[in-house]
């Protein structure tokens, strides 16, 4: 593959769960590669607008955005096809958006369980269904970020960590789905950003005293995996890729 193969420049990137976060780095990251981005979001709407002012202050006309509940197949259909119709192609979607909160047994209600699965797994498997047919003449890919609780569940979150575990079967199933045009891989973050409703100190300090680089992740660990996905990986597929300092080598 040549190097211009290999350019991001003008390629299209949609972004679930874009707004903020780690999505949001990934959008700042790629968008400074050269991409064009559809950023997608939910209930982020100021946090939307400001980061697509911010970039297409930078690079006119190249950041869209979308607003949509993942959790209604056909928002997910609609989105899709404006996405592929913003600059008339698609080549890679990112499945970013997630919920995130404790479910402890004996606690958890349908609608936890609709909502943790919906937004961490079964979203994801439309977007990628309904992305396929415009990913294909581009030859693109898929990333879905998953966890590293997906493989080590996490105390008290049961329905969060069964919902990843699905989506890195997900991402193997499509793989093999979707190839040899599209390939479909994965990120399992540790510990990059501490959740919105925070933790105490102590449980940070025992998490980074549990990876082996005895330091927090940052967003742009995740940001230089997804580029290296994109760009670099072209004989990976259906495949995990943990970003975590070498967390998952301890108890």
């Amino acid at each position: 593959m040549t190097d211009s193969d290999n350019n991001l420049t003008n390629k299209v990137v949609l972004i679930t769960g874009a707004a903020h976060r780690v999505g949001a780095t990934i959008t700042r990251h790629l968008h400074s590669l050269g991409m064009r981005v559809i950023v997608h979001y939910r209930h982020s709407k100021k946090a939307a607008h400001a980061l697509q002012e911010e970039l297409n202050a930078k690079r006119e006309n190249s950041v869209v955005l979308i607003q949509a509940d993942l959790h209604q197949s056909k928002k997910i259909k609609s989105m899709v096809k404006q996405a592929a119709e913003a600059w008339g192609q698609l080549d890679v979607v990112i499945n970013n958006a997630s919920s995130f909160y404790e479910t402890p047994v004996g606690t958890a209600t349908d609608d936890q369980w609709e909502d943790l699965i919906g937004s961490n797994l079964k979203a994801p498997f439309f977007v990628c269904q309904d992305s396929a047919p415009f990913l294909k003449p581009a030859k693109g890919c898929i990333i879905n970020i998953v966890d590293i609780h997906a493989d080590r569940p996490l105390k008290n979150y049961p329905v969060y960590s069964i919902a990843k575990a699905g989506l890195v079967m997900l991402t193997k199933s499509m793989a093999r789905e979707l190839g040899p045009e599209i390939r479909v891989n994965a990120i399992a973050p540790g510990a990059i950003m501490w959740p919105d409703n925070g933790i105490d100190e102590v449980t940070k300090q025992r998490i980074i005293t549990r990876t082996a680089l005895k330091r927090k992740g940052d967003p742009m660990d995740i940001a230089k995996a997804v580029k290296f996905l994109i760009e670099d990986a072209t004989y990976m597929s259906g495949q995990v890729l943990t970003v975590d300092g070498g967390r998952t080598l301890t108890n």
